[in-house]
C-alpha cells in the first residue's frame, strides 16, 4: 500500500472539550512517514484524549485533523484500516489464549485464514510470545499483556501505530523489552510510530521527535537534544535554603550566565561555561546571604526543558488528573464503545 504525499499524521487547531474542561486546546500537529513521535507530558496533560482523538475513537470539537491522508471527522473507517492501537485500557479478553485472541482480531479486519497465519507466526516471533501464545491470557505477567496487545495491533501490517503509554506500570525489563520492539517495528517495517509516554527516558531514548505538551498544548517541539540545547550546554543547579529570587538577579548579572530560573527552593542556571562559572556562582550566592544547601552542574534533560517550557518540574503534574468523560458521542463514531477499541486495538 502506498502512502499518501501529505504527512503521516497532521492537526490544525485540534481541540476537544469536555463540558466547561477544555482537554485539548488546539493542537498543531504535523508526524511524517517513517518517524518515531513521543508525545510527552504528565497525566491530564491531554495526550489520551489526542490519540483517541486521531484514532477516531472520539469525535473532535473542533479544529482538523488526518492520518494516512485521510480525514479524522469524515473518513474515519478508511483510517482504521491502515492504524493499529494500542490502549492503556487493553480489549484482551483473560479466558482465550493469545493464539484466539489474534485470530480473532485478524477476523476483525477481514483477513482471510491463510493470511492470520502467516501473519500471526510474524508477530509472535516480533514481540517475543514465544509458546505462551496458546495459554489463556489471563496466565501472562503485565509485561506479556502488553506484547500480546501490541502484537493484535500490529496483525494487519498498519502503516501508523499508536502506542498510549504502553510501558506504564512495567518493571524494568520489560520496559526494555518493548523499547525493543518499537525499535524494530520503524527499522525493519518502516512502521510510523506515536508513542505517548509518561517517561523522560522513554521519549529520550526512542522518539525521533518529542512534542511536550501541558495544559492541552504543546509547549515544546523537537528532537531530544534540540530540545536539551535549547536550555544550554551546561546547567548549574542550586538548592538554597530560602527565596531564590532574592539571589535571581545576582545571578543573571554574571557575565556567561544565558538563563536564570527559579522554581520552590532551586535555582536553574544555563551557561555554556559552567565549569567556568560554578565558583562565581556560589560566591554570588554567598554574597547575597542565601544559605546553599546543593549545587551541582550536569548537562540539560528533557525535565529541564519541561521546566522551562511549563515552569514545574514533570513528576509534579503526573497525578490522576482526568483529562474527561469516559464516553462521548462525537461526529466520527466518537463514543469510545468496546466495539471500537477492538477494531482499533
Amino acid at each position: 500500500m502506498n502512502s499518501p504525499t501529505t504527512a503521516a499524521i497532521s492537526a490544525r487547531e485540534l481541540r476537544r472539550t469536555f463540558g466547561t474542561n477544555e482537554a485539548v486546546a488546539g493542537i498543531d500537529l504535523d508526524v511524517e512517514y517513517g518517524e518515531i513521535y513521543g508525545f510527552l507530558g504528565p497525566n491530564g496533560a491531554g495526550k489520551s484524549t489526542t490519540v483517541k482523538m486521531l484514532c477516531t475513537l472520539l469525535g473532535i470539537t473542533s479544529g482538523s485533523a488526518t492520518v494516512a491522508g485521510f480525514d479524522v471527522d469524515r473518513q474515519p473507517g478508511e483510517i482504521r484500516l491502515r492504524i493499529g492501537v494500542a490502549l492503556q485500557d487493553s480489549s484482551i479478553d483473560g479466558k482465550q489464549t493469545g493464539r484466539e485472541m489474534l485470530h480473532l482480531q485478524g477476523r476483525l479486519y477481514g483477513l482471510n485464514r491463510a493470511d492470520i497465519t502467516e501473519r500471526m507466526d510474524d508477530v509472535i516471533g516480533l514481540v517475543d510470545i514465544g509458546d505462551a501464545i496458546d495459554d489463556r491470557v489471563d496466565s501472562y505477567s503485565g509485561g506479556m499483556k502488553r506484547r500480546l496487545d501490541l502484537a493484535m495491533s500490529l496483525i494487519h501490517r498498519p502503516q501508523i501505530l499508536f502506542l498510549d503509554e504502553p510501558t506504564t506500570g512495567l518493571d524494568p525489563a520489560s520496559r526494555s523489552a518493548v523499547w525493543s520492539e518499537v525499535r524494530r517495528l520503524n527499522r525493519e517495517y518502516g512502521t510510523t510510530i506515536f508513542l505517548t509516554t509518561q517517561y523522560l527516558e522513554e521519549a529520550d531514548e526512542l522518539a525521533d521527535r518529542v512534542g511536550i505538551i501541558s495544559g492541552g498544548l504543546i509547549e515544546a517541539e523537537g528532537t531530544p537534544a534540540d530540545l536539551k540545547r535549547r536550555i544550554g550546554a551546561d546547567l548549574i543547579v542550586a538548592e538554597v535554603d530560602g527565596d531564590p529570587e532574592s539571589a535571581a538577579d545576582a545571578l543573571r548579572a554574571i557575565d556567561g550566565i544565558d538563563e536564570v530560573q527559579t522554581h520552590q527552593n532551586e535555582l536553574a542556571i544555563a551557561t555554556s561555561n559552567g565549569a567556568g562559572l560554578i565558583a562565581q556562582v556560589a560566591v554570588a550566592l554567598d554574597g547575597c546571604g542565601v544559605p546553599v544547601t546543593s549545587l551541582t552542574l550536569r548537562t540539560p534533560t528533557l525535565d529541564d526543558v519541561f521546566l522551562q517550557v511549563t515552569g514545574t518540574h514533570f513528576d509534579e503534574g503526573d497525578g490522576p488528573q482526568p483529562e474527561g468523560a469516559p464516553h462521548d458521542s462525537g461526529p466520527a463514531g466518537g463514543g469510545t464503545t468496546e466495539s471500537d477499541r477492538k477494531v482499533a486495538s
